[in-house]
């Protein structure tokens, strides 16, 4: 499903942003691999609400497309996954074990299980044997509060996972250490599945992690929040045109819409806010624009503003 031959470059599982609206996007604009939202095991087992099944969906564009989900259960994991392989058009589990997030670590969860060796293995385990998707794969950090990427790839990849995403950081490191390119090399050597790269990477340093590294695969994370046309640069090497940025913006108002309705209004103007960073006359575009309701009123809006 992924020709790791041809370096693929992945969308990073975002937290309020990587939704299907903009991994349609940044699908038809250069990514090769997009990865869902992290969704809760336990809220798709024991919730089982709209919203959390809403999540799972994806728009046509994506293939291949891959399910992040969390936990610390291996038995409420392997009835999350259960429920996924309900849901066809989905290609890969990702199983996280680097979100830093307080609330996900008191549960044991993402990047807590770099500290539970055993735990990890168990689970991947789990997903592996009970999973009907093409792939599984680990979205790990260097460690929790020390950096042991050879141990950690090796232990994924002993338990099953086809390849595995690493975050150039540890727990403690958050999103402000300086990532440490030189590690996620050493996890690279230390095993013969594909690996990916992730942290700080953008059109400008693209090139150099590959070489760095020596990985598979690079991951854009928040660097394409305000700027999905990243993934075209980078398979281009050229900047883009206003022009595209343009047709970009409006085609991911236009997916919005058509995910959320008259909703996507409101809601695409956090997106807004980051498009018109940097602009002149961005402060009064974002004061109007969060007062807009209507949904032809604020693509006139676009249109204006991005016409520069």
């Amino acid at each position: 499903m992924i020709n790791f031959s041809l370096k693929p470059v992945f969308l990073a599982p975002l937290a309020g942003f990587s939704d299907l609206p903009l991994r349609s996007v940044v699908k038809r604009f250069g990514c090769d691999v997009t990865v869902s939202e992290m969704i809760s095991a336990n809220a798709l087992v024991y919730e089982s609400s709209d919203k959390t099944l809403e999540m799972l969906k994806k728009s046509p564009e994506e293939t291949p497309y891959i399910v992040q989900i969390a936990g610390s259960d291996a038995q409420i994991i392997k009835k999350a996954v259960e429920i996924i392989n309900r849901f066809e058009g989905i290609d890969g589990i990702d199983l996280n074990c680097g979100c830093p997030v307080p609330k996900v670590v008191k549960q044991s969860a993402g990047s807590a299980l770099l500290k539970d060796i055993d735990s990890l293995k168990k689970i991947i385990e789990t997903i592996k044997k009970t999973s009907n998707k093409k792939m599984l794969s680990v979205k790990m950090r260097l460690g929790f509060d020390e950096k042991i990427p050879e141990i950690l790839a090796l232990a994924a990849q002993d338990a099953g996972a086809d390849y595995i995403a690493f975050h150039g950081r540890t727990r403690v490191g958050g999103y402000s250490a300086k990532v440490d390119y030189e590690a996620i090399a050493r996890a690279k050597s230390a095993v013969k599945i594909p690996l990916i790269a992730n942290g700080d990477i953008s059109e400008k340093n693209a090139a150099q992690v590959f070489e760095l590294t020596n990985c598979d695969g690079i991951m854009i994370g928040r660097a394409c929040i305000g700027k999905p046309w990243i993934f075209h640069e980078i398979k281009s090497g050229k900047s883009v045109s206003s022009e595209l940025k343009r047709e970009i913006i409006l085609a991911h108002f236009d997916a919005m819409l058509s995910h959320y309705g008259a909703h996507g209004v409101a809601i695409f103007r956090k997106h807004l806010h980051q498009y018109s960073k940097g602009i002149d006359g961005a402060s009064s575009f974002r004061d109007e624009i969060n007062r807009i309701e209507n949904a032809q009123i604020m693509r006139d809006k676009i249109e204006n503003f991005f016409k520069i």
